[in-house]
């Protein structure tokens, strides 16, 4: 494959676009100490990237592929200290605690079974784990499609983290097809597609700043 001979080059920046796109919680985390707390901020994406990260790196070990490895290891470290910053300036700290219980538990549940099932089946079924966990966090922002629809009103998306997912997904796709792995393919293949539908609400319901919004940035000009 004339690809074969770029794995190098597409692996390395499909791992340091990974990871930029993974600095992205520091946004947040920058919000949230500026706010002096937590409240109103979702701390799934978190404890939902940590999980997902535990389980991929289980999987690239499986493969045996250390530009996985490394993407998911920063992934990981970087969620963790996110999640401390959240939890710090949690206000409601039992409730977050019983989510890391949840996502704990759901986590070795797998890396159990990655462990006893047997060595023919469990890198196929561990990956088809991976991939529906994947789908479920690239697909999250959809969940706000039925008020898009109704406002139409793009603002609640986050289009830098929609866009560089977008750009995340081809080259991993690109990396996948390289190395001839059918779900890193097929995990691609629909996130890319997730990711460009997205996108294309952006360009059909263009964001647009409410009336309240416009208002106070009258008053502080005038």
């Amino acid at each position: 494959m004339v690809l074969e001979q770029y794995k190098e080059i597409v692996g390395a920046c499909a791992m340091y676009v990974t990871m930029a796109q993974m600095l992205s919680g520091t946004l947040i985390c920058k919000d949230i100490y500026k706010k002096g707390t937590a409240k109103g901020v979702d701390s799934m994406p978190f404890l939902g990237a940590i999980g997902l990260c535990i389980l991929m790196l289980r999987y690239a070990l499986m493969l045996n592929d250390s530009t996985m490895i490394n993407v998911n290891v920063f992934g990981l470290l970087t969620n963790i200290i996110y999640m401390i910053v959240y939890y710090y300036y949690a206000p409601n700290k039992e409730e977050v605690l019983k989510l890391i219980y949840k996502v704990t538990v759901f986590v070795i549940i797998f890396l159990v079974y990655a462990q006893i099932e047997h060595p023919t089946n469990v890198e196929f079924r561990f990956g088809l784990v991976v991939t529906v966990l994947l789908f479920l966090l690239i697909a999250s922002p959809l969940i706000h499609l039925k008020e898009i629809i109704r406002t139409k009103n793009t603002e609640i998306l986050p289009f830098p983290l929609i866009f560089m997912g977008t750009l995340v997904s081809f080259l991993w796709l690109l990396y996948g097809i390289i190395i001839n792995n059918v779900f890193i393919i097929f995990q691609n293949v629909v996130g890319f597609t997730l990711s460009i539908a997205q996108l294309s609400l952006f360009v059909i319901f263009p964001s647009k700043k409410s009336g309240a919004e416009l208002l106070k940035e009258e008053k502080k000009e005038n």
